[in-house]
């Protein structure tokens, strides 16, 4: 019996497949992996969050981009795509197509069941690799739950946590701040009536 090798896909292979899919994928180490569908919690609090950043950042010079924008981490070959990203000033990209992001400053990851784990550890990881990566967010999406994840230099990171929907925080990086209360508007928790 003889085990087929896996088929490498180069960079390059996967942006043209990725440009003309349905659906899309990450891509890392010559693989891609297919993302599962989005519940509307998640989807509800990209929306609140990424209609905070719009109207905060209207007047400076940042941009948010939701879930289309991909992200590619240079130094690992990561290709993935954040919840909500942010950059200020120009923004770099891959090149001439525009969809693929170099220098984000701020990430923000709501979490699911099945990425939790890989959002925490691996993919943590591979974004904080991204020299221009200030924050890094976690939102969850069956409890109110917010983690800030701030750089404080190469090797080290200030962590804070919120649980409450009175809870406010300033993201520095950009000159935003996001309340609990809307980040979770109109968000039904498991349990809730």
């Amino acid at each position: 019996m003889s085990i087929q090798p896996k088929t490498r896909l180069t960079p390059e292979q996967y942006l043209e497949i990725e440009r003309e899919a349905e659906y899309k994928s990450e891509y890392f180490n010559g693989e891609m992996f297919a993302f599962a569908g989005a519940t509307e919690s998640h989807v509800v609090i990209v929306g609140n969050i990424s209609a905070n950043f719009h109207a905060q950042l209207r007047n400076k010079k940042c941009k948010a981009y939701t879930n289309d924008m991909r992200v590619k981490v240079n130094i690992t070959g990561l290709y993935t795509y954040p919840d909500v990203v942010a950059v200020c000033g120009e923004p770099k990209f891959e090149d001439e197509h525009r969809d693929t992001l170099l220098n984000p400053i701020v990430i923000i990851e709501v979490l699911s069941p099945s990425t939790e784990n890989y959002d925490r550890g691996t993919k943590f990881e591979h974004y904080r690799a991204i020299k221009s990566l200030s924050d890094y967010i976690l939102v969850a999406q069956d409890k109110i739950h917010v983690e800030h994840y701030v750089r404080q230099s190469d090797r080290s990171w200030l962590f804070s946590e919120y649980k409450s929907l009175i809870d406010k925080f300033q993201i520095q990086s950009i000159g935003c701040d996001l309340s609990l209360e809307e980040i979770y508007e109109k968000v039904e928790m498991e349990g809730s009536n």
